[in-house]
């Protein structure tokens, strides 16, 4: 029988008093495509981190191609034909993809001949691979989807031949998802073995061949694919069966909270980005703005929440009209909040233990202390009530941010918006990176806050999180409204083609 490509046997890791990592067994065999699940915080990424030699397993062995190795760093992980596509890239922005492909296996000091090298390879690789993408583009300017492209073209152009992918498609356009499977797909059949982790069940049952679960650092789980189901995997992940919060009939929507009226945002190279943009979120409503990914959302968002000022129009949020001196704290004051798309970006300063974090815009509240000085004590209480509520995992205040699980540093930011207890949510993309367990919690808090009278903007990639909670869908393509529907009075084929820019509604 031939070896496996990779086999992990108990493998245990600790971080002081958090156990990460317990007597973790793996096989994963050659030429297929692997799932890693598990709730925010089970361990997952931790494992892979072990398998790529970010951290060295304070026991257990490793063995690649049935042989037992050490891996003490991510050198010798690709020594051994291993690469990782991190959930977070690790490219460099300014630089050109052939010089983010070389870099750190340049090969030598003339870096001429190295550039040559690699744009043939970059070539050989997108027509064998799918991975088509111009080697002398500078990476900054290009779409998430081609950045993730020049992640796998790296780890494949140093020789990977198993492939970890730490939640691919959470920085994905639906239209880029199944681009990311063919290409995956590919790999697979040309013997490639591919490592997923991802929280997306309908994503495991579409390409994997097996998947394993984990649970609050254990594997408790392995499985066939073909021989599984979603409602399966879903109960073994969390430990329960699962159950999504009912929509409710609610009350009539009261007056509107948030108005938008012909708005316009332009870049900071005066490009037009959100174009006489109209629409109202009324009190006891959750209203979805869908669109693929780059057609003026962020911008949209950004311009509400006060971070950066529309070129013409007016918001209104609670009666209270921005002006050009009001700014995001003076849009909180008037009852504001605003869980950023991106929180490393915005919502969060990893640095900072849990405690701080949720005290960044509010560090002014009576509740935290008095005049100048923070409470520390009673903040580092008050943070540990929400971190149990909001069931983030540790739920140590004082843990730095940097080492939770990016589901639990999302729960961290809902956590803080909610708890202040505005009129006005703008939820961007909430359950980014979130399992199905708080997906579902979090889901449940957004209903909870429609039933308060409270009125709720929902951006979301996932139009089935958007059909899930809100009551009317905003459609943008192109900066521009391009339809408004009651939930009740379309389905998602429809506001599909509408984000296509195929129909064009008044």
């Amino acid at each position: 029988m031939t070896a496996p490509a990779i086999a992990l046997t108990a493998i245990d890791k600790r971080f002081g008093p958090v156990h990460a990592n317990r007597a973790i067994d793996l096989v994963v065999e050659k030429g297929t495509i692997h799932g890693i699940i598990g709730e925010n915080g089970a361990g997952k990424s931790t494992l892979m981190s072990i398998l790529y030699g970010f951290y060295e397993a304070d026991s257990g062995t490793i063995a690649v191609n049935g042989a037992p190795v050490r891996i003490r760093s991510s050198a010798d992980a690709i020594r051994l034909g291993i690469g990782m596509v991190h959930q977070h890239f690790m490219l460099v922005e300014p630089m050109t993809v052939a010089e983010n492909v070389l870099l750190g296996a340049e090969g030598g000091a003339l870096i001429a001949g190295g550039l040559v090298h690699a744009r043939a390879e970059i070539a050989r690789l997108g027509a064998d691979y799918g991975l088509v993408v111009d080697p002398d583009a500078v990476v900054g300017e290009l779409s998430v989807g081609l950045q993730q492209r020049v992640e796998i073209i790296k780890a494949l152009y140093r020789g990977a031949e198993v492939l970890i992918l730490d939640e691919p498609t959470g920085v994905l356009t639906p239209a880029e998802a199944p681009q990311l499977f063919e290409v995956l797909g590919e790999l697979s059949r040309q013997g490639r073995t591919i490592l997923i982790i991802t929280h997306k069940l309908k994503e495991i049952m579409a390409i994997t061949d097996a998947v394993s679960v984990m649970r609050r650092g254990e594997m408790v789980a392995h499985r066939r694919t073909a021989a599984t189901s979603v409602s399966e995997l879903a109960e073994l992940m969390v430990g329960r069966a699962i159950v999504h919060p009912a929509r409710g009939e609610g009350t009539a929507p009261g007056a509107p909270l948030l108005a938008v009226e012909h708005l316009t945002v332009r870049d900071s190279r005066k490009v037009v980005r959100v174009e006489d943009v109209s629409f109202a979120v009324r009190a006891g409503e959750i209203v979805g703005i869908a669109g693929v990914s780059g057609n003026g959302q962020s911008e949209l968002v950004e311009a509400i929440a006060g971070i950066i000022r529309p070129a013409s129009g007016a918001i209104r949020i609670a009666g209270h009209t921005l002006t050009a001196a009001d700014d995001a704290a003076s849009a909180r004051t008037h009852g504001l909040a605003h869980v950023p798309e991106d929180r490393h970006r915005m919502g969060l300063v990893t640095a900072f233990p849990a405690w701080e974090n949720l005290l960044l815009g509010h560090h002014r509240d009576a509740a935290y202390g008095s005049g100048p000085l923070i409470d520390r004590e009673r903040t580092v209480a008050a943070t540990a009530q929400t971190m149990a509520h909001f069931d983030v995992r540790p739920a140590d205040p004082l843990l730095k941010t940097a080492n939770f699980s990016g589901g639990n540093q999302q729960k961290l930011v809902i956590a803080r918006e909610i708890e202040a207890g505005p009129q006005v949510l703008i939820a961007a993309q909430p359950t980014r990176g979130v399992d199905i367990g708080a997906i579902a919690f979090i889901h449940q808090q957004l209903l909870a806050m429609k039933a308060a009278g409270k009125a709720i903007l929902l951006v979301s990639v996932e139009l089935d999180e958007i059909f899930a909670l809100a009551d009317r869908i905003v459609v943008m393509c192109g900066g521009k409204v391009v339809g408004i529907r009651p939930v009740a009075e379309t389905d998602q084929n429809e506001i599909g083609l509408m984000m296509a820019g195929v129909e064009r509604a008044a």
